[in-house]
């Protein structure tokens, strides 16, 4: 694509005429990723960029896997600008692949970008006799994905011990403070938030459904629309699958093969118990979320911040987005996902246990108040006393208010941070 032709599409994206003349929702994606890439999305730089780098020094592959749409070919290609890049859902390029697949790699000139290799899985056993045959030259092969879950299997019985495996999720509000509940961390959202609205049905259309007919067979695709709503309206609740089968008149096995789906394509996090034996009887089911508050917020119906302030969702969708800073801490320090609830059966909850060295963790409360009393860390005291005072941190999360003073004092062993101080704190590597 000429410098020219770029111009002409992302002048384009900001033109509501051109946007009603694209074919299909996937043309509006697809051109909005491109004007992105070239005027946007090099500006924000990803905390994981330092260990991509590293990476890249030390393996001859590198896989970035994660959610559409989450930045990971932009974050390739500004790694390495001068790569060859080829696009693995192109018809005609899975032809090739098909037809003779080292004739079709004969012709690449490495370091080469293959973005979306699920969608060409056997070229990976090629791949390694490229790699086996030059195992000093590092950072020529680098892949994304975004179904998880079987891009791994491939990579660990092709590629073991040859390549570094990344994960990138969308932006977190330590990349961009543009990130809020509202809109979420998704790239383009984030950027040109007043199409955050198309983008989403867009993104649901062409996107999670398509990767739904490749991974499974799903007979009914209305009822996996409504499945993803009625999903949204259990969002921070505890998982039961009976519950969300029945109103959809679908079968337990059903539900927990779309959520399934949604777990290998990065769409949902499932927040496990606690699995420590505190003297307590604990529950046992997962906590669910949508990974990003944004695309909740559009299945709820949930269109601007004052929606969000008055809708019966605001502290779920204030939780899972305190949930997505966490995991995204982590990831992008090249940290495993490591996250958890607790809950007994006497009702003694805390919203989050967060791992931390030493066999240590945070205990955190998310509040979507903007004001915070103490009687909001009596759970966490309480878990302190059952867990032998092993909790270094005790924070009640809230939000910020417009006016007016913030608070850091709470009680005595227990601290409120905003939002923003959280996350703050959470992406210090100095704090323990």
């Amino acid at each position: 694509m000429q410098g020219s032709e770029i111009t002409k599409y992302s002048r384009g994206l900001r033109n509501t005429r051109t946007e009603q003349r694209f074919d299909s929702l996937r043309n509006y994606l697809e051109l909005f990723k491109v004007a992105l890439y070239i005027s946007h999305m090099k500006t924000i730089p990803r905390h994981l960029g330092p260990f991509l780098l590293s990476a890249l020094r030390r393996f001859p592959a590198v896989v970035v896997t994660g959610p559409r749409r989450a930045g990971k070919t932009t974050l390739l290609r500004t790694a390495l600008p001068h790569a060859q890049y080829v696009l693995l859902e192109d018809p005609d390029i899975q032809d090739r692949i098909r037809r003779d697949p080292r004739a079709f790699l004969d012709g690449l000139h490495p370091p080469v970008i293959f973005d979306e290799i699920q969608n060409a899985p056997q070229l990976l056993d090629y791949i390694r006799t490229l790699v086996d045959a030059r195992p000093r030259k590092m950072g020529q092969w680098l892949f994304t994905g975004s179904q998880e879950a079987p891009l791994m299997q491939g990579i660990t019985e092709s590629m073991a011990g040859r390549a570094a495996i990344l994960h990138l999720l969308p932006f977190s509000m330590a990349e961009t403070p543009k990130v809020d509940p509202l809109l979420g961390g998704f790239p383009e959202v984030v950027l040109h938030p007043r199409g955050r609205e198309l983008w989403f049905a867009s993104y649901l259309q062409t996107y999670i459904e398509r990767d739904v007919r490749l991974i499974t067979s799903v007979r009914d695709l209305p009822a996996f629309r409504r499945f993803l709503s009625l999903l949204a309206s259990r969002h921070g609740q505890m998982l039961n699958r009976a519950d969300v089968a029945a109103p959809l008149g679908v079968s337990v096995p059903t539900i927990s093969e779309w959520l399934r789906i949604l777990q290998i394509t990065g769409q949902i996090i499932l927040v496990p118990p606690y699995f420590e034996n505190f003297g307590k009887r604990l529950v046992k089911s997962p906590k669910v979320y949508w990974g990003d508050s944004g695309l909740a917020c559009h299945l709820l119906g949930i269109q601007s911040q004052a929606e969000l302030e008055r809708s019966p969702f605001l502290g779920a969708i204030f939780e899972g987005f305190v949930a997505a800073e966490i995991l995204k801490s982590q990831i992008n320090r090249g940290q495993r996902k490591e996250l958890y609830y607790f809950r007994d059966q006497q009702g003694l909850e805390v919203d989050f246990l967060v791992p931390r060295p030493n066999a240590r963790f945070w205990l955190v409360e998310a509040k979507a108040s903007k004001t915070v009393h103490p009687s909001m860390a009596a759970p966490m005291f309480s878990l302190t006393r059952a867990t032998g005072n092993r909790a270094t941190r005790r924070i009640v999360v809230y939000r910020k208010p417009r006016i007016g003073p913030t608070f850091t004092a709470l009680a005595k062993g227990a601290e409120a941070l905003t939002l923003e101080q959280f996350a703050i704190a959470i992406n210090d590597s100095k704090t323990s």
